[in-house]
């Protein structure tokens, strides 16, 4: 029986390159001087989340999610992003990984693997099942998911602001 008292949010997770820190309000300047490049967000379903207001929602959800993720370069404390639990089923034992964005200086690096593999670590304590939604067009993120060995299971869409957005729906199990 899987437990019932998963923590979405550990005060840290870390390895010899990443940090995992709760996401805090202190952290939304920092976090948006990265976010503020719209190349981040090409591939992305919501692809004007560079735009400060645009991004304010974003980052405001991620609050109040209470399970997302500063992401850290251990070496010198740089902020490169962000991610977060999300969809955590108690019964299905399972949780879902993403709203993941890393600063463009940091892609084709292994830091992102790095954030995906201390959050999937930590949920396989306690978890059977990690999700993750990618949007359809989005196809670095897909390739990153596929590399943590997680097998696409359905096509769905999202819907945001009354848009439906396609996505596919990729799973890791234990």
């Amino acid at each position: 029986m899987p437990k019932s008292n998963f923590n979405l949010q550990p005060e840290i997770l870390e390895d010899e390159l990443t940090k995992l820190i709760p996401l805090e309000e202190k952290h939304f300047e920092a976090l948006y001087k990265i976010a503020s490049d719209p190349l981040i967000w090409e591939q992305h379903p919501i692809k004007d989340r560079y735009k400060k207001d645009v991004f304010t929602l974003f980052f405001e959800g991620a609050i109040n999610s209470k399970g997302a993720f500063l992401i850290l370069d251990q070496k010198n404390n740089e902020i490169i992003g962000s991610t977060r639990f999300y969809n955590y089923d108690h019964e299905q034992s399972s949780i879902a990984i993403g709203f993941t964005f890393i600063s463009r200086k940091y892609w084709g690096s292994p830091y992102n693997n790095s954030s995906k593999k201390l959050l999937i670590d930590y949920a396989f304590k306690s978890l059977n099942s990690i999700f993750f939604h990618v949007g359809a067009a989005n196809i670095r993120s897909q390739k990153a998911v596929l590399k943590l060995g997680a097998e696409k299971v359905n096509e769905m869409t999202v819907t945001h602001n009354g848009v439906a957005l396609p996505h596919f729906e990729y799973e890791l199990k234990k």
